[in-house]
């Protein structure tokens, strides 16, 4: 069953284009230039419950514009999206109760006063019974080892430590949908780790259905099966996070260990010297050549060691994301 449903979901702006200089700062005052931004243009997924999703994309590649349709938050210049049976930008009551969102760089929080004391608030907003509000208090604040600070000003916590508590606040409700737009941005290593054995642990006791955006993809590796690409606001692809290397990278990494000596500069004629630390080197090789590339190298050098690699997977979307925006430009440039 898709809890999640987006078809042709389409979202423009009209930007103030300003003239250069004095003059073009005038002439703005009586007649206004604008241009048509395409957010999010004819963007179509489903998600089923129980879904932990990656959004992915460059900045301005539209997720976020995506996700504050999801939650009602603006509405679509054309398209349709259904989230939980609601239409998002209705903005019913019943389907405010039922999601969360989470922005890593918007603040939910009382800035002066503690945590709890926002955390009651939602408690009235959401009528959360006193018994169960205590119970998931304690559940959530133990899981995210906070429990002493909950009674200290939030602009006293730490940076990993209010994103703690901005994840309490988001699912003291008990939301079926949970929507986080970079919730370990600016963390350090540790808070990141935190943050991510928590959200995994969270999404698989109760089964809520996810869609998590973010530029880390530690994140994205350690939470997420399923990857949907979207750059220039349109969809690049929507499929297992597994596939995506190997469907869009075009290299491998591999990795070699020489018994006797090797010139360097021979390696360049295989492939792009990644590293070099005798008597190691590594390679960045066409992947439809490896085989043959292999065969030659053992021919000619004793080698003691080998590894073949994948490619990281943030240089692989970042390739993905390179050439949408090329072939983007290419269309622009035939118009």
């Amino acid at each position: 069953m898709s809890i999640i449903e987006a078809k042709h979901l389409t979202k423009t702006y009209q930007v103030f284009r300003k003239q250069e200089g004095l003059l073009g700062s005038v002439k703005g005052l009586f007649k206004r230039e604008y241009k048509t931004v395409e957010a999010v243009r004819d963007v179509r997924f489903s998600i089923e419950k129980g879904e932990m999703v990656a959004f992915l994309g460059a900045n301005g590649a539209g997720k976020t514009t995506t996700l504050k349709l999801l939650s009602g938050l603006i509405h679509p210049s054309s398209g349709e999206a259904t989230v939980l049976g609601h239409v998002p930008w209705k903005r019913e009551n019943a389907y405010r109760r039922r999601f969360s969102l989470v922005m890593g760089q918007k603040n939910q929080l009382w800035w002066d006063l503690p945590a709890v004391e926002s955390f009651r608030l939602h408690q009235e907003i959401y009528r959360i019974d006193r018994q169960v509000y205590d119970r998931r208090l304690d559940e959530l604040t133990s899981l995210l080892e906070v429990k002493p600070l909950i009674r200290q000003a939030v602009r006293e916590l730490s940076l990993g430590e209010r994103m703690r508590m901005e994840l309490i606040a988001a699912l003291l409700h008990a939301p079926e949908v949970l929507l986080l737009d970079e919730p370990t941005i600016g963390l350090d290593v540790v808070s990141q780790r935190r943050v991510q054995e928590f959200l995994k642990y969270y999404q698989q006791s109760q089964q809520i259905t996810v869609i998590l955006t973010s530029h880390y993809m530690k994140d994205v590796q350690a939470l997420c099966k399923r990857a949907i690409i979207i750059s220039g606001g349109t969809l690049r692809y929507d499929g297992p996070l597994a596939e995506l290397v190997e469907r869009f990278s075009q290299y491998k990494l591999l990795s070699l260990q020489f018994a006797g000596d090797f010139d360097v500069a021979e390696m360049a004629g295989y492939g792009r010297v990644i590293e070099h630390v005798p008597p190691r080197v590594k390679l960045e090789v066409p992947r439809h050549n490896l085989p043959e590339l292999l065969s030659h190298l053992l021919a000619k050098y004793t080698i003691e060691d080998l590894e073949v690699q994948e490619r990281p997977l943030e240089d692989v979307i970042a390739e993905v994301f390179i050439e949408a925006k090329a072939t983007a430009q290419r269309s622009s440039d035939s118009e």
